[in-house]
């Protein structure tokens, strides 16, 4: 009696090891697989306009990199003690309007420099339902708690996704041909959306994606159908039944791996770990000579593997 599913998975061609250059976009699922690639010290980049949940904000922002457009100060608004862009997550809003505008362009600079390099480009998608301004008839990456009065909510058709998705993928590939990209679905639950209308906006979101991976460059990874169809419990989703859990993660960044990083990295990684366990631990005594002879061992696991690593940055602790 077969009692669980299991998505077959082969290994990728162009898999990911330490001279790898990556590029993280997207949802906040994105964020979950940055975490553990920053964990082990993979050469990355992560959202640096914030989190971007659908492909109409992430193909803008790719777009203003290529052409390397500048934010102005009509390119920002105050509210609620913050000044805002639209076409950024609120963790880029600051108080200083001067230094919003800086950490735009400066993010600007980062992703087309991170295109560029970029050996692998993962983007996560969250939704397909976007907010359009009713001003300025543009659909916003975040709505900053301006009211909703303001805006107008529209489901992305797949045609629409569709050309979008073409669109962002020809500029990443006119700057940077042998760039692979890695399109995946988040598994988190948009249920402020409503529970069919979630549904229906990862179907849309699948059926878009699968009319664009066609070649050996674009390739698509199931974190959303190992959720849903491997991980189909809700004790693997926090508090909110929204996110998937710490167990969650660690399932479909096992599966990740599998396909994309590299076979001849499992010893390094296991000893990245150890090391990073190592820079977090607390000491009951930091004074004492057991700490103390833990920290020379610690020192001497980091030096080890920066002989092989030299580009890997650890916190060191004091002496």
């Amino acid at each position: 009696m077969k009692l669980l599913t299991q998505i077959p998975l082969s290994r990728a061609k162009s898999t990911i090891d330490y001279s790898s250059q990556l590029f993280l976009l997207g949802s906040c699922f994105s964020e979950n697989i940055g975490a553990k690639l920053k964990h082990y010290k993979f050469q990355e980049l992560q959202n640096p306009f914030g989190i971007l949940f659908h492909p109409l904000a992430i193909e803008k922002l790719i777009q203003k990199a290529f052409q390397q457009d500048v934010y102005v100060e009509n390119d920002v608004f105050y509210i609620n003690e913050q000044w805002h862009c639209f076409d950024a997550h609120s963790e880029i809003s600051n108080p200083s309007k001067e230094k919003l505008i800086t950490d735009l362009n400066f993010a600007v600079e980062r992703t087309l420099v991170q295109l560029k390099k970029a050996s692998h480009v993962i983007i996560t998608f969250g939704t397909a339902w976007v907010y359009r301004n009713t001003s300025t008839k543009q659909v916003v990456a975040n709505c900053h708690k301006v009211p909703q009065s303001n805006f107008t909510k529209e489901l992305l058709g797949v045609e629409e996704l569709k050309e979008s998705l073409k669109r962002t993928i020809a500029l990443v590939h006119s700057v940077n041909p042998a760039v692979q990209c890695i399109l995946t679905v988040s598994p988190v639950r948009h249920l402020k959306d409503g529970f069919v209308q979630n549904q229906l906006s990862k179907a849309h979101l699948i059926s878009a994606i699968h009319q664009v991976v066609d070649t050996d460059k674009i390739s698509y990874f199931p974190s959303y159908e190992l959720m849903m169809d491997e991980l189909r419990d809700y004790r693997f989703y926090t508090k909110d039944m929204l996110h998937p859990n710490e167990i969650a993660v660690d399932y479909i960044w096992e599966k990740f791996c599998e396909v994309w990083i590299d076979d001849s990295l499992g010893d390094a990684m296991t000893k990245i770990d150890e090391i990073q366990r190592g820079l977090g631990h607390r000491a009951f005594n930091p004074e004492g000579l057991a700490h103390q002879k833990f920290l020379t061992s610690l020192r001497g696991k980091i030096a080890c593997i920066k002989q092989t690593y030299p580009f890997m940055d650890f916190k060191l602790p004091e002496a």
